[in-house]
């Protein structure tokens, strides 16, 4: 448990969850050769990496990852069952023929979605992706519009989509800090459907074809996302490892070379792993602190956080925390159980937040004469 030391006062309060946002990135110090990087900690959302992440830039293939949640969500809401099938056309196949990234599907054939799916997360085929933008949307270009409504929809503000497999088209632009949200959110979204990310081959049509992510084939604890690769914007990559308790995203782009791709990410994610840990300050339910009432069947309420306080810190400095209550008390009943009633200020040496304090029990309001007791109670006592 934390300390707390009380500061009783008026103050603008704050919404937001109760994972810690500090800014640990100051504290130990890396650099990478990727032009744009973004790291962070799943639980907390704290940035433990952040190079250029708002820079917009071609996504090339990590585009796949809008395509396939639009797919899962078909999926999700019933729309689409994994043993139904869309036709192959001449388009489709035809972005197969020209590209290196494909599934091989052959013309005028059709395609288990479940297929689809391995063929675009394993595969990155540039084929499957329009079949299952044209199965979905009925062409390329309707689906666009879904793809860009969504982005839209899920706070994607630095995106625009021109098709569903990432080949270069003017206007077509993603951020890092887009890519990562958005691989977050499939993650978050559809825990049914992440494991294909993490599967290392696949077959169909009789060709095998190994997962393009480097980082599966490592001690690294990766399982999952994309790779993708232009001549304009260089090799990148989307990933999510797993460690303990512990889960990152990241993101690099702007590599010159797969090679690098690889290294820099393992170099990333090694350090982010053992740079830094979460600590747990409170549960969800402990009492931090008490607010005075005033007009209540309780003289006290008690204060609290709605949810787990977690914070990640850089190793070693979790002593140098240090926690404030800040609330405008006597708090006039009634008071309902997690109405918001003041903050938890935290600072350390890499920053500082605040969480919401809600109340943890409810606090009737007093009848007529225990008001006018009330009121008598102050005015003898006003410091109350």
């Amino acid at each position: 448990m934390i300390g707390i030391l009380r500061h009783r006062t008026l103050v603008t309060l704050v919404m937001g969850a109760a994972a810690l946002l500090l800014s640990p990135t100051a504290a130990i110090a890396i650099d990478t050769a990727a032009k744009q990087a973004l790291v962070v900690d799943f639980e907390t959302g704290s940035v433990l990496y952040d190079k250029n992440a708002d820079e917009p830039v071609h996504p090339a293939s990590m585009t796949k990852l809008m395509t396939l949640y639009i797919l899962f969500e078909q999926l999700k809401q019933g729309k689409l069952k994994m043993d139904d099938t869309f036709r192959v056309s001449q388009t489709a196949w035809a972005r197969g023929e020209n590209e290196e990234s494909n599934m091989f599907l052959p013309l005028d054939s059709t395609v288990r979605i479940e297929d689809l799916i391995r063929g675009i997360a394993i595969q990155s085929g540039n084929d499957a992706c329009k079949v299952v933008a044209e199965g979905i949307a009925g062409s390329e270009e309707s689906f666009a519009k879904l793809m860009n409504k969504k982005a839209a929809e899920l706070g994607l503000a630095h995106s625009h989509f021109e098709n569903s497999d990432g080949l270069d088209a003017p206007g077509h632009m993603m951020t890092a800090r887009d890519i990562l949200t958005l691989a977050e959110r499939i993650y978050a979204d559809f825990p049914e459907y992440y494991h294909y990310f993490g599967e290392k081959e696949f077959t169909y049509n009789n060709i095998k074809q190994g997962n393009r992510n480097p980082l599966l084939y490592k001690d690294l604890g990766v399982d999952g996302l994309k790779t993708g690769h232009l001549e304009v914007s260089g090799f990148g990559l989307v990933a999510s490892a797993k460690s303990g308790d512990r889960r990152i995203f990241l993101v690099l782009h702007g590599m010159t070379s797969m090679q690098a791709r690889s290294d820099e990410s393992a170099k990333l994610i090694t350090w982010a792993f053992q740079s830094f840990q979460n600590v747990k300050l409170a549960k969800a339910g402990d009492q931090l602190e008490q607010a005075p009432v005033w007009y209540g069947t309780a003289d006290m309420v008690p204060l609290t956080v709605a949810k787990d306080l977690v914070v990640t810190l850089p190793k070693g400095t979790q002593e140098e925390m240090q926690a404030k209550a800040v609330f405008q008390g006597p708090v006039q009943a009634p008071i309902a159980a997690g109405q918001q009633l003041g903050k938890l200020v935290i600072t350390s040496s890499s920053g500082s937040t605040e969480v919401p304090l809600v109340a943890a029990a409810p606090v009737e309001r007093v009848g007529f004469l225990g008001h006018i007791f009330a009121t008598l109670k102050y005015l003898v006592s006003p410091q109350g």
